[in-house]
């Protein structure tokens, strides 16, 4: 089991080691690198054509402006591909997100919110339980824990409720 998280530059380490955090917490192993898909084409090929055969089963994929990294590794590899797509000075984000997500038919790419490094994370992990049952089980404590933590919020909330003309 292995992610490999990919960023187009390392100006998105800040938000991509949220990713490397999440997989830190349910023990996936990943590599990180920086991979550009228009200043270093040859090796997002090769990362893409070669990640079956490294063992990895999920490629995260940071990327931002034009953000074509995620399609790009995702047409020459038949794993998943989750893409992040950054937030940016000119457009706020919405060029990157819409670059990674609109991807042509046959080339699928999971796509999360701008910046969603945990999400991009939370998403390997649930495509990798799938296939390991440990992981599964860790998914569904993690969900458990966060369903706790809000109803803790709501009680704590609702207990300090003072009510007006009541």
């Amino acid at each position: 089991m292995k992610v490999g998280i990919i960023m187009g530059s390392k100006s998105d380490y800040p938000v991509v080691e949220k990713a490397e955090e999440v997989l830190k917490d349910f023990k996936v192993p990943y590599e990180t690198r920086v991979i550009s898909a228009h200043r270093t084409p040859e090796a997002a090929a090769d990362f893409s054509k070669d990640a079956l055969k490294n063992d990895f089963e999920v490629i995260i994929a940071a990327a931002g402006k034009a953000a074509h990294l995620a399609g790009v590794l995702a047409a020459s590899t038949p794993i998943p591909v989750i893409g992040i797509p950054m937030k940016t000075s000119d457009l706020g984000g919405m060029d990157s997100l819409l670059s990674t997500v609109q991807m042509p038919k046959g080339v699928p790419v999971a796509t999360v919110a701008i910046g969603g490094a945990e999400n991009a994370a939370l998403l390997a992990v649930q495509i990798l339980s799938t296939k390991y049952p440990s992981l599964r089980q860790a998914v569904v404590d993690y969900k458990a824990k966060m369903q706790k933590d809000i109803e803790a919020a709501d009680a704590e909330v609702a207990n300090s409720f003072d009510p007006v003309g009541l």
